[in-house]
């Protein structure tokens, strides 16, 4: 079978992410002094995604739990799918793994896209409708941080159970982006499939085009959410589960949203005392104009 080497998600250390996130900042800041205001919001929001991008690396490496019972966390998920009658993953893998090319676009769709349609949504809405980018980015930094908090509980992805019927089909065809293990150890950062950022990711980047544009063809983005859990499925690097808390995760960052636009909202509109003193001050200015 055709090998080769690792293909690598984003190359960057959490430490070097972090330093460019510390230097982005500092341009920001540098920007601002200098009046150059669009510039100095681009940097300090790149600076923003790169610090978050830093925890997420640094997350991967630490854990609240021991590691040793991640797998069995993994297999009680896949069990208690099976018991309330969701799909098996393992039968969704095996349909497509007997087609190379399927498999090999799987596996570079996982890769190459989670980051790319996200970076590219992000940089849309604030460069095309700036208003909207508050609410997209701290949708993104909510959602983002409560899955890394989850995660800090190590769960192995299917693809680590093969006596559960699953492959690691990126393995198999040179394709994986953690590599392989080191001195026989797994990598600590494959342990954090529970909840899949993935999903979570691609269902925020389609609600965002939906609600921000007005285009009718912003409903095609819905295939981005709907490939990528096909394709998180049939890789084996996550379970149903994983979608769907991270989904659940995404609504809850939404509710806070919305919780927090209606109470600037009710801050920012005068309360019954303050309509009743504006109405008695107009009453008193018509009868002294009088």
């Amino acid at each position: 079978m055709e090998r080769r080497e690792p293909l690598q998600n984003l190359t960057l250390t959490w430490q070097s992410a972090g330093g460019a996130a510390v230097a982005l900042y500092g341009g920001a800041y540098a920007a601002a002094r200098v009046r150059r205001a669009p510039l100095s919001a681009l940097l300090r929001e790149a600076g923003t995604l790169l610090a978050l991008f830093a925890l997420w690396q640094l997350v991967g490496h630490l854990s609240l739990m021991s590691a040793e019972h991640a797998l069995d966390r993994a297999s009680w998920i896949h069990r208690t799918e099976l018991a309330i009658g969701l799909p098996d993953e393992a039968s969704w893998q095996a349909a497509v793994t007997s087609c190379p090319a399927v498999v090999k676009a799987a596996n570079y769709y996982y890769a190459s896209m989670h980051f790319t349609v996200m970076i590219a949504v992000l940089l849309w809405v604030f460069v095309r409708h700036r208003a909207r980018y508050p609410w997209v980015r701290n949708t993104v930094v909510i959602t983002t941080a409560i899955c890394l908090a989850v995660q800090f509980i190590p769960v192995a992805p299917p693809r680590m159970l093969p006596q559960e019927g699953f492959v690691d089909v990126a393995a198999e065809y040179g394709q994986s982006v953690y590599g392989g293990a080191v001195g026989g150890m797994v990598k600590v950062a494959q342990l954090s499939a529970m909840p899949s950022v993935h999903v979570a990711w691609c269902v925020l980047a389609a609600v965002a085009v939906i609600r921000v544009s007005s285009s009718p063809l912003r409903w095609l983005v819905v295939l981005h959410p709907v490939l990528t859990v096909a394709v998180v499925v049939v890789t084996a690097n996550h379970f149903w589960a994983d979608g769907l808390v991270a989904v659940v995760i995404l609504l809850f960052a939404y509710a806070v949203q919305a919780a927090c636009g209606r109470r600037r909202a009710r801050r920012a509109s005068p309360g019954p005392d303050d309509a009743e003193v504006a109405g008695a001050q107009a009453g008193e200015h018509v009868t002294t104009g009088s």
